[in-house]
């Protein structure tokens, strides 16, 4: 099969990659800028660019989505502009090259409303949000794009995976690395909430898994799945195993939730005024990250397709610590 990876130059894409040429399928990635770490034929353009990646899927038989923009820094018309319009793009370019499967790459974020989260489902999309979360409403409104686009001739399927993490990883790993490293790495509320993780290489093959078998009117056509290592684990713990595997300070200070909100609340106002494009070093979202429980169900995806995680979270760690051990300091 061949199978058209946007935002291959990622941690995800690049892992995506590699699983899906390793199970045998020909592989084409389309990203902004060219890498060396992509071990496929590689279009250089932007996801909205519609004529570019209608010509990177035209032969293709599955798309597989990732491209987006994300963190928290940008305007909310700059996050629509990736993540609902590149979405949209991807989608014609499917309908005119033909193309019969497409995966799109969610976050369980898109569900999220600031309260504890045990053991939930894929839940509905909220689009419309009160906490200038603009990734997570944007790429909300964009799953729903995707699945409204599920007919006969194309077979949508959604698939989150849950806190990404890995060797190489720029976004959870390497923040929390960044802040042990400067002395700013904090737990709220003793650091007890309860949270899931999924490590790269089981994203990437639920994601190959998930191309291989979405037909419509099958079990995935149509749905959204939430995909995580199912291992949940103390915040405390999970950022003293990944400071022990990079060999940097566990975190040491404790902050009392009401006074991490208030304080995130501030930076949030003050890096917006003053500095403008740089990432506060606390926001809301972070805080509540760090103090509410959030682990999902991923049976329902087991279940759909026989998928099972197979890098646990202890073997992550030891792959985490020798990469580290690896890396120039």
């Amino acid at each position: 099969m061949r199978v058209l990876v946007t935002g291959g130059s990622g941690l995800l894409g690049q892992t995506t990659i590699a699983a899906l040429v390793s199970a045998g399928h020909d592989v084409i990635a389309l990203q902004r800028q060219r890498s060396n770490e992509v071990a496929c034929e590689q279009v250089l353009a932007d996801v909205c660019d519609a004529h570019a990646v209608a010509g990177a899927a035209e032969g293709c038989e599955a798309v597989i989505h990732g491209a987006a923009r994300v963190g928290v820094v940008g305007s909310r018309e700059e996050f629509r502009r990736v993540n609902v319009g590149g979405t949209k793009t991807v989608v014609a370019a499917c309908r005119e090259a033909g193309v019969e499967r497409l995966v799109f790459i969610s976050s369980p974020s898109v569900g999220y409303e600031s309260v504890a989260t045990v053991g939930a489902g894929a839940s509905a999309p909220i689009t419309v949000r009160r906490d200038r979360s603009w990734y997570s409403e944007s790429k909300a409104e964009a799953e729903l794009v995707a699945l409204a686009a599920n007919d006969p001739s194309l077979a949508v399927t959604v698939v989150r995976p849950h806190a990404i993490w890995g060797p190489g990883d720029t976004q959870l790993i390497g923040r929390i690395v960044e802040r042990a490293r400067s002395g700013r790495l904090f737990v709220v509320g003793g650091g007890t909430a309860l949270i899931d993780t999924t490590y790269v290489d089981n994203a990437a093959t639920a994601l190959v898994v998930a191309a291989e078998q979405v037909v419509f009117g099958g079990t995935l056509a149509g749905r959204a799945f939430v995909v995580s290592n199912g291992e949940p684990l103390p915040v405390r713990v999970l950022l003293e195993r990944i400071c022990e595997a990079a060999r940097v300070p566990p975190p040491r200070r404790d902050v009392p939730p009401t006074v991490a909100r208030g304080l995130a609340s501030v930076a949030e106002r003050l890096w917006a005024r003053s500095r403008p494009g740089v990432e506060p070093p606390a926001t809301r979202f972070l805080v509540d990250q760090l103090t509410l429980a959030h682990w999902f169900d991923p049976r329902p995806f087991r279940e759909a397709t026989g998928w099972r995680p197979a890098v646990s979270v202890a073997e992550g760690m030891r792959r985490l610590a020798d990469w580290y051990g690896e890396a120039p300091s």
